[in-house]
């Protein structure tokens, strides 16, 4: 998902390598360092943002451009993340990435300077990368540590939907909704 209205027009359609990050923390500890290998051709990728990897899918997807870049005029970049951001923000940012990274979603097979291309006219994100090299990493993915292991954090973890799904628990589905039995408000 991309707020169309608040990307750069000239970034609708492009096509950049990827610097990934395994976290929005991740990417924050290295965002000011002066020798950071981005440019503003660079997509940067940030996984472990979504439902199950934060967890609870916070408003942490509109990082900040790398200040060497900022401080060159550069203005706007292609963020590519499995969480969300306030709906004032801005840029062009794509969001909610399903399946997550935490899952094995796209964004845990994507590794630095793969090539990917965003085409918003046509309404895709696509990584360039040959299927059987993604078959082999998807083979060679491991899963990030489980952080809970009991209480509330672990029952959200372990039953929570993907952003496309809503969100919610899984063992809701279908079971939303009754008629109010009497005056409600």
């Amino acid at each position: 998902m991309i707020k169309q209205s608040a990307a750069s027009p000239h970034l609708l359609t492009h096509r950049g390598p990827a610097r990934v990050f395994d976290s929005p923390e991740a990417y924050h500890e290295v965002a000011d360092d002066p020798e950071l290998d981005i440019d503003e051709n660079t997509v940067i990728g940030i996984g472990n943002a979504g439902p199950k990897g934060y967890p609870g899918i916070p408003e942490v997807a509109n990082v900040p451009l790398p200040a060497k870049l900022l401080k060159v005029g550069v203005k706007d970049m292609v963020r590519v993340c499995d969480g969300r951001m306030s709906g004032t923000g801005y840029g062009t940012v794509v969001l909610h990435v399903a399946p997550e990274a935490a899952v094995g979603g796209p964004l845990a097979l994507v590794h630095d300077g793969d090539p990917v291309v965003l085409d918003v006219p046509n309404r895709f994100l696509r990584l360039d990368v040959d299927d059987t090299e993604l078959t082999r990493r998807r083979q060679t993915w491991k899963a990030p540590a489980e952080p809970h292991t009991s209480g509330y954090a672990w029952l959200y973890t372990q039953n929570v939907e993907q952003a496309d799904q809503g969100a919610d628990f899984g063992f809701l589905r279908g079971s939303r909704g009754h008629e109010v039995p009497r005056d409600s408000h």
